[in-house]
């Protein structure tokens, strides 16, 4: 990293706070909210689902904390592998992880026009205006982060604690209303659990955890990174764990599941139907929040993602050029033209199966990136039992998640080779020269 560089980067970084808000906003997005519909249909296995993948989710947020105190100047995520296997591994790990992001960030523009679409039913009538609508989403999302990370990290901030709001209090009615009697949870059959019910229940709940990784990203713009890091990732993949379990169980099993299955926005349904429209309607708003401020961070992580690749050449230089306020500008603007791509080109889908697809490519492609990062710890004889545990739990999940999304992310992942060859050869022509500029 130049003089340049660390001189617009400095006095710009986030405490432990803002970085807690980091993993908590990625993780608590479009998940709780829509997931209820997608996992109605397994019952029990979802619960099921939610444990196993907060479980393993834990264990590999040990793993990047683990991996970041031993080894604070790797760069982060995308360095861990870097220094156990190479620039070709690291490189093609990292790639799919920026392919993750672009979905990721897709799918939860998505999911807030989902929710708007059940506050104005217009939108659903026409068939490319909530895919307009959610490229409106990603391009405001884009010009909050070109305003520099101080202004992201404050949007993120806010916007984590409005969404937490309606989960406490789905926690505190679905209790109540259990307690009072005026509402049953579906019966637990053991005939009705199966090992592919868990697996598939698996494969969608992932997607709710996917973010705990989030801080191990941002480590140049974490005050402190080696001890800030470390305990944002497990504090933060801790609470959303918690709150995912209780919401969305709550909501699974006490609606009935043909109402579930088929609600756009089940969240606001469940307490429609215990409490009253009011503060459904409200919730919806709230929704939006949550999708907002995950947009938001991810935004912020797919900018530091390309310029921390660029600075370890593992991407063409062209795309971790700064400017004044240590904004990634060029990164975050290609970014939302390939959302804004994305999006478009699968208009014709409908919200919840758009939805769906989205969400178990993202999956499978930050699943290869989890694996890659638990054998890096494994490699380096860093918390070898927990990144062993770490990797099985990733196989596992790609398993579940299906051979069709498992094999079109690692397509994904061989299609970005040009970029790194162009990078290559960028290191190959100016060797002794660093890999940015200022804007």
């Amino acid at each position: 990293m130049g003089k340049a560089e660390q001189n617009a980067i400095s006095g710009r970084q986030l405490g432990l706070t803002a970085a807690i808000a980091l993993v908590v906003g990625n993780m608590i997005g479009s998940g709780v909210f829509l997931l209820p519909a997608s996992l109605a249909p397994y019952g029990w296995n979802a619960v099921g689902g939610w444990i196993v993948t907060i479980t393993g989710a834990l264990v590999l947020a040990l793993v990047f904390a683990r991996l970041t105190k031993a080894l604070p100047d790797a760069g982060g995520a995308v360095g861990f592998v870097d220094c156990a296997f190479g620039h070709v591994p690291a490189f093609l790990v990292g790639w799919l992880y920026v392919i993750s992001i672009l979905t990721t960030l897709v799918t939860l523009a998505v999911a807030a026009i989902s929710y708007l679409s059940s506050m104005v039913p217009a939108i659903s009538a026409y068939a490319f205006l909530p895919a307009v609508l959610a490229v409106g989403l990603l391009w405001s999302m884009t010009l909050i982060n070109l305003r520099g990370i101080r202004t992201a990290g404050g949007v993120q901030t806010v916007t984590t604690v409005i969404k937490i709001v309606p989960l406490v209090l789905v926690i505190g009615l679905a209790a109540g209303t259990l307690a009072g009697g005026d509402a049953q949870v579906a019966p637990f059959e053991t005939s009705t659990i199966s090992l592919d019910a868990l697996g598939g229940a698996a494969a969608l709940t992932m997607f709710a955890l996917l973010g705990f990784e989030a801080a191990s990203f941002a480590t140049a713009r974490v005050r402190d990174p080696a001890v800030t890091v470390p305990r944002a990732t497990l504090w933060g993949t801790a609470l959303a764990g918690l709150l995912y379990l209780l919401v969305s169980s709550a909501i699974a099993l006490m609606l009935p599941q043909s109402l579930a299955s088929t609600s756009p926005a089940p969240f606001a349904t469940f307490i429609e139907r215990f409490w009253s429209s009011g503060p459904a309607a409200l919730v919806a708003v709230f929704a939006i929040v949550s999708c907002v401020g995950a947009l938001n961070g991810w935004t912020l992580i797919q900018g530091e993602l390309v310029r921390g690749m660029a600075t370890q050449g593992l991407l063409p230089a062209w795309f971790g050029a700064i400017d004044a306020r240590g904004v990634a500008r060029r990164a975050l603007l290609v970014s939302a033209l390939a959302c804004s791509a994305l999006a478009l080109m699968n208009a014709s889908r409908s919200l919840k199966g758009l939805f769906e697809f989205l969400l178990l490519l993202t999956t499978s492609a930050s699943l290869w990136f989890y694996l890659a990062c638990a054998l890096a710890a494994l490699r380096l004889n860093v918390a070898r039992p927990v990144a062993a545990l770490g990797a099985l739990f990733a196989l596992g999940t790609l398993w579940g998640a299906g051979i069709v999304p498992s094999m079109l992310s690692l397509a994904l992942m061989v299609a970005g080779l040009p970029l790194y060859w162009w990078a290559r050869r960028e290191r190959a022509a100016r060797p002794d020269e660093g890999h940015h500029e200022v804007l």
